[in-house]
């Protein structure tokens, strides 16, 4: 009997070691794959709290991951080792007061863990106070208006790839896609680095969502509604950030492209100079020559 029990306490060992061993493996293989495939995870952030944003992203789902692996090797091993071909009898109990309190407990104190961080983030990415520059957005069918409120700036923004590469109405003679196609607009949002920049956004028909992804700020644009978010730009994040509406508008939801044009703060007012509604004449003209200027290699980035 003695034997008996040696042989399945090391059958039950030998098969945990086997599962511990494959989620070892398993996990491995998953940080291999993230770093060596990167463009499978967010995109590099130019903000600080896009890259806040990323670590409770992944922090949290190193969290759910962990309690998917303990929970399938829990059960894979509770069913091979209770299974009826073994003889094993049922126990005979109604409950365990002590096993409820523990899985209430557990998850409780798993909840409070990652929810402590990410309220953190949450009053974090709501806080628009203290703000350098306030530009709303009015998201339309299908393009953008800005306004930059203290500046007298007032643009839309529509795309610009031509229509003969959307349509492509002759399939023998294919008209060339551009380098950013569906990705360019005719006028370009411009922030400097460095400053805050809070965004009031709203809509002018349905739901839209102004997103660029390295700046790591999305929020919805509401008829009859104004949200707000912030971004603020790295200062050594001079260069072109492209985003897109992100929710689902209407016939040309994909062709409300959103470019955003990150410059030093020099360059920040002369483009404001060159574009404001109460500028002269005069002073439009010299501000676009200097803005015709060639600068110093910047760069670019989708």
């Amino acid at each position: 009997m003695v034997l008996n029990f040696l042989k399945v306490f090391q059958l039950k060992k030998h098969i945990l070691q086997v599962l511990l061993t494959l989620s070892a493996l398993l996990m491995t293989t998953i940080s291999h794959v993230a770093v060596a495939a990167y463009e499978y995870d967010f995109p590099e952030q130019k903000t600080q709290i896009g890259r806040e944003l990323t670590d409770l992203h992944h922090f949290v789902f190193y969290v759910c991951l962990a309690i998917m692996v303990f929970v399938t090797i829990w059960m894979f091993a509770s069913i091979f080792m209770h299974r009826k071909s073994r003889g094993v009898e049922p126990a005979n109990f109604s409950h365990s007061t002590t096993l409820e309190i523990i899985w209430t407990a557990v998850p409780v104190l798993i909840l409070i863990v990652m929810a402590i961080p990410a309220t953190k983030m949450l009053i974090k990415m709501e806080d628009t106070t203290k703000s350098d520059i306030t530009i709303k957005v009015t998201g339309y069918q299908w393009k953008w208006q800005y306004e930059y409120l203290a500046d007298n700036v007032d643009f839309y923004s529509t795309i610009s790839t031509p229509r003969d590469q959307i349509d492509q109405y002759n399939n023998d003679a294919p008209v060339p896609q551009g380098e950013n196609y569906l990705q360019e607009t005719d006028n370009h949002v411009v922030i400097p680095a460095g400053k805050k920049v809070r965004i009031l956004l709203t809509a002018n028909d349905v739901i839209h969502a102004w997103w660029v992804p390295k700046l790591g700020g999305k929020k919805d644009a509401i008829p009859g509604y104004i949200n707000e978010m912030w971004i603020r730009a790295d200062e050594d994040a001079i260069g072109t950030y492209r985003g897109r509406c992100a929710e689902l508008c209407g016939k040309d939801h994909a062709f409300m492209p959103i470019v955003v044009d990150v410059v030093s703060q020099e360059d920040y007012e002369t483009w404001l100079a060159a574009n404001a509604d109460t500028a002269s004449d005069q002073i439009k003209s010299v501000a676009a020559a200097k803005l015709a200027q060639p600068k110093q290699s910047v760069a670019t980035t989708e």
